[in-house]
């Protein structure tokens, strides 16, 4: 049996605002943005660049009891992780377009970390795992 999560859901206030940001900030690539008029909304979903994993699916928050999850998805835990091949160039990188860090570079046993936040407050790992580590980059 072969199974894989193709994309994770990310609540979200407008679609556009989000494209912008992950696109110009995090450098990610669009990967689709098609409109299903029979439910009025866009289906977006973006990717991490050089990545053929998982996707992100940009889901805005189109009912009133999906509005207190943005931003707040699991509840101020770290939400997701960005696995890096180069910690220190995206860090910089990330710093100089204006990314929130709230906890600093740290070296960790399964490689190095630092916190951001998106543009809503979802918390996320910037990593760079280390080379032993089974999901670090080959």
């Amino acid at each position: 049996m072969r199974q894989s999560i193709i994309h994770i859901a990310l609540v979200v206030k407008d679609y556009d605002e989000a494209i912008d940001f992950y696109t110009k900030k995090l450098h990610f690539k669009l990967i689709e943005d098609t409109y299903q008029a029979e439910q009025d909304k866009r289906w977006v979903v973006i990717a991490p660049p050089g990545s053929s994993g998982t996707t992100i699916l940009l889901a805005r928050a189109s009912k009133r009891e999906q509005q207190p999850f943005i931003g707040n998805q699991s509840g101020g835990r770290v939400f997701l992780f960005l696995n890096s091949d180069n910690f220190w160039r995206d860090y910089n990188d990330m710093c100089a377009r204006g990314i929130k860090f709230i906890r600093e570079p740290k070296q960790q046993d399964y490689g190095m970390v630092a916190v951001f936040e998106d543009l809503y407050g979802n918390l996320w790992d910037l990593l760079q795992l280390n080379d032993d580590h089974p999901l670090s980059f080959e």
